[in-house]
């Protein structure tokens, strides 16, 4: 690789807001887990709309973003991609659909794969996995927010400060 092709590597905290521009989501609170090879989005329900030519399923998605505000709920269109295997942190074996869609973290851009699951009970509703890190950042596992400078405030995208920045 040349010199001029390089990436810079930004380093985040153990936590970090994103955005999932994709799915209508702003200033969306992950935990950065490098422990968890995959990355997973709390959903409250997965409806099928169709099933694609290609076998792949087209779902409406709906969840709460910020379990300290259950009034704001989304509905977002997807694409299944295929299902796999995960094991939780408690070691009990679930299927999950996957999901293709972009993030913003920081000034990077990328296409993440999501599983979808119930994280209801979590503190986080989404866990950044490894293979979502993988090239762009590395982990200060000391460190909080530490992407805070890039994130433009989203105070509109929030329910009930429509306007206000």
């Amino acid at each position: 690789m040349r010199v001029s092709e390089r990436r810079e590597i930004r380093t985040v905290g153990w936590k970090e807001y994103l955005d999932l521009p994709g799915l209508g989501v702003y200033r969306l609170k992950a935990k950065v887990d490098t422990g968890a090879r995959t990355s997973t989005l709390h959903v409250d329900a997965v409806r099928l709309l169709e099933v694609l030519p290609d076998g792949s399923e087209r779902v409406e998605l709906t969840f709460r973003p910020d379990r300290r505000q259950p009034d704001w709920r989304v509905q977002a269109e997807a694409r299944v991609l295929r299902r796999m295997r995960v094991v939780d942190s408690g070691g009990h074996p679930e299927v999950r659909p996957v999901i293709a869609t972009e993030m913003v973290l920081g000034p990077v851009r990328k296409t993440i794969l999501v599983t979808l699951t119930d994280r209801s009970g979590m503190l986080f509703r989404m866990i950044l996995g490894r293979k979502a890190l993988e090239g762009d950042f590395r982990v200060d596992v000391a460190g909080k927010y530490l992407l805070r400078k890039w994130h433009p405030r989203r105070s509109r995208h929030l329910p009930g400060r429509e306007g206000r920045e």
